[in-house]
This record gives C-alpha cells, sequence and structure tokens, in this order.
C-alpha cells in the first residue's frame, strides 16, 4: 500500500512536468560562488488558547564545472499551552557530477532528529544515478535512484494525561541497506509566482521514509518572497502508539541571495 502511495507520488510529479511546455534551455548557473535562500516563519498566540510555532530552513548550491553540491538545512519547533508538540531538525548534503548534459551521478548524506516520529534518529549515506527530464527557463524535473546504508534508532514515547512527553525509552539501534528515489520540480507560472515540488523514498527493511514537499512562491521583490508550503512526513512502521503520517503547513518570508 505504502509502495503504491510512493509510486502514485512520484509518478503524479513526474506528469505535471511533462504537461508544459519546454520553453528555451537554461542558461548555466554562476560557478565558484554558493547561491541560495533562507527562509522563516513564526507564530504566536495569547489568550483563550497559547500556540506557538516556529520553522526555518537553508538551501545552499554551488556550481563547480561539472559538479553541483547542495546543502539543505531545516529545522521545526511547535507547542501549544505550554506543552512542545512538535521538534524537528534535519540536514542534508548532496554532490552530483555530470556525466553528459542531462545524465549525472549522485551521493548524499542525510540526518533527520525528529523528537515525535518516534524515531531518535535517521541518517543515511546513498548514491546513484540522475537525468534531468526537463531543464528550461521556466521548467526543470529531476529524477535519481540509487542504494545505500541507513541507521536508525527508534523510541517508545510515553506521554501523561495532557499529552505531554514525559519518557523516551530508545530502542536499539539498527541499520541496514535501502534503495532511494528522488524527484525535484520547479515551474514558473509568472514572472513573480513558482511552483516547486521535491520528493524522497527511502525503502529499507526496518522502515519506508517518505517525504514530500510542495511549495508557492511569490516575489514581493528580487530577493524577497512570500511561500506557502505543504509537507509531509511517511514512516512505515513507526513504534507501536505513535501515527505514520505527520503534515505541515507553512507560510514563510523567503530572502534569496
Amino acid at each position: 500500500m505504502k509502495f503504491n502511495f510512493a509510486r502514485r507520488s512520484f509518478a503524479a510529479c513526474a506528469m505535471l512536468g511533462t504537461v508544459v511546455c519546454h520553453g528555451a534551455d537554461a542558461p548555466p548557473p554562476p560557478e565558484g560562488v554558493w547561491t541560495g535562500k533562507g527562509q522563516a516563519g513564526f507564530l504566536s498566540s495569547h489568550g483563550n488558547s497559547e500556540a506557538k510555532s516556529f520553522n526555518a530552513a537553508l538551501d545552499l548550491e554551488r556550481y563547480d564545472g561539472p559538479w553541483k553540491h547542495a546543502l539543505d538545512l531545516a529545522g521545526l519547533y511547535g507547542s501549544s499551552a505550554g506543552i512542545v508538540s512538535a521538534e524537528r531538525w534535519q540536514a542534508r548534503w548532496q554532490s552530483n557530477y555530470d556525466l553528459t548534459s542531462t545524465l549525472f551521478t549522485f551521493g548524499a548524506l542525510r540526518y533527520d532528529h525528529d523528537m515525535f516520529s518516534g524515531f531518535q534518529y535517521q541518517a543515511s549515506a546513498t548514491g546513484g544515478l540522475g537525468y534531468k527530464i526537463l531543464n528550461s527557463n521556466d521548467t526543470k524535473l529531476t529524477a535519481q535512484a540509487g542504494v545505500g546504508y541507513r541507521r536508525l534508532r527508534p523510541e517508545e514515547l510515553v506521554k501523561d494525561d495532557r499529552g505531554a512527553v514525559v519518557q523516551r525509552l530508545p530502542g536499539d539501534s539498527n541499520g541496514g541497506a535501502i534503495f532511494t528515489a528522488g524527484l525535484d520540480y520547479s515551474q514558473v507560472l509568472t514572472s513573480s509566482t513558482t511552483l516547486t515540488n521535491k520528493a524522497l523514498l527511502e525503502a529499507g527493511s526496518g522502515n519506508t521514509l517518505i517525504t514530500n514537499t510542495l511549495a508557492l512562491a511569490v516575489k514581493m521583490s528580487d530577493k524577497l518572497a512570500v511561500s506557502l508550503g505543504y509537507g509531509l512526513t511517511d514512516n512505515t512502521k513507526p513504534p507501536p502508539g505513535l501515527k505514520k503520517l505527520d503534515t505541515v503547513m507553512t507560510v514563510n518570508l523567503v530572502y534569496a541571495f
């Protein structure tokens, strides 16, 4: 069932990219410098109810000849009525090497520390091949697949009557081989509006992880934009009593550099 969901998600993203116009080939990116964007969002409510949430992300890229390096960092924190309900920290590094104008090989490292997923951490090292399906000024769609190794540590969360976590019971760490696949899609809709979607699958015997991040960004200037995002994280084998699917909606201010 989960693999069917993953296939439908990946197929839908691929179909979305193929129905738009190709347009002119994308110009070469600047070389030898780091470019990227940082974004953050904050919510605080007081009165009859009290809630706070904060999320931030930093995405960096660098091109050096046939090499492309990318670093993605993200954090999420949320509390309601004084009870922490979300805390997640993520880091990902990927290096690509172009074999041709459309085919590349990649190596990636990922670390995910989520205090409420049922896994104290998930860390992986993967490698494989990728293909630039579309690469125009307005439309980009890249697919990749490969294999690797992942270690994870499940944990049981003990909660009190209010729902606050009062104890964490870590299980044994385990590791094994995984299959990985990913899609990275972006579409310029207007001169000021861009739609992006990033999907990742890591399938192994201990757990299958599926993440998908959809965002719509509207520029206010050359550097500033407002982004509306929807993300999901699906772990197929969390510890007993925990849900498999987590979703989050964000409204962020984005700064490009």
